[in-house]
């Protein structure tokens, strides 16, 4: 199990989370996301808009289009970013020991 499993247990919400986290100069779009992240738009918008609310992301406007990106400036950012590394290397070692 993934560390992040326990203390984010959305699915839909530790996935974006970890594609927000680690890569802070992403934007997108709903459908866009969803395509990354194989899951529902209907369940991604409603999870986006959650953390948009939480100021984890911001919003920008493009012609019709919503594009989500990361606040960098949200209070705890950097230790949630610290926190998402930490976890997938933690996942990645595990996984490696399996296989030896």
């Amino acid at each position: 199990m993934i560390m992040l499993d326990v203390f984010i247990t959305s699915r839909v919400r530790r996935k974006i989370i970890v594609v927000y986290a680690k890569y802070p100069d992403f934007k997108t779009h709903v459908r866009g996301l969803a395509k990354l992240i194989k899951e529902d738009p209907g369940n991604i918008q409603r999870e986006l808009k959650r953390l948009e609310k939480s100021g984890f992301l911001t919003t920008e406007k493009q012609g019709n289009t919503r594009l989500y990106s990361t606040n960098k400036s949200f209070p705890i950012f950097k230790e949630l970013q610290a926190i998402v590394i930490k976890s997938q290397q933690l996942a990645n070692t595990k996984n490696r020991n399996l296989t030896e």
